[in-house]
């Protein structure tokens, strides 16, 4: 996934090497500087949370055209989130710029050198492909400056 912020958008590139390119939101944006009540509450959150096995195999597009792969299944992703929203209201998913809640590993922009299908020929033979989540990390994300902050492990019994 990497390759697509080479060609995508250089400046989120992260020389981090915990810095996971791919990935499913959780909640963003989130507090800008979280203190340590707000770290604790995530942890408490998190320190309940089994990993999470799931699969990519859909290639999908919201209506303003970003490319996704849809996580299935979608809903322990969406339950998670509900948690921290209802942890810190003050920070609605995507800003509160969409209704739902999609799970969603974002693989690119529609445009007129970019479709679905030139998306789906750039992943190659690396998709379908099962994962399990078992991190949730707290990322910082600037333009030539994005780095993993805090990770927690996800280890709760499933």
């Amino acid at each position: 996934m990497r390759e697509r912020y080479e060609h995508y958008d250089r400046a989120y590139l992260s020389p981090d090497p915990g810095f996971t390119h791919a990935h499913v939101t959780v909640l963003a944006p989130f507090l800008p500087a979280p203190d340590a009540t707000s770290l604790e509450v995530v942890a408490a959150i998190l320190a309940e949370t089994a990993p999470i096995a799931f699969a990519l195999r859909r290639l999908e597009t919201f209506p303003n055209g970003v490319i996704y792969l849809a996580p299935e299944p979608a809903e322990p992703f969406r339950a998670l989130t509900e948690r921290f929203v209802a942890a810190f209201p003050q920070c609605p998913p995507y800003g509160g710029q969409f209704p739902d809640i999609v799970p969603h590993v974002t693989l690119d922009q529609h445009s007129v050198d970019v479709t679905v299908e030139s998306t789906r020929d750039r992943l190659g033979d690396a998709v379908p492909v099962s994962c399990v989540a078992d991190r949730v990390d707290l990322v910082w994300y600037e333009p030539h400056r994005c780095r993993v902050l805090t990770t927690w492990r996800l280890d709760a019994p499933g």
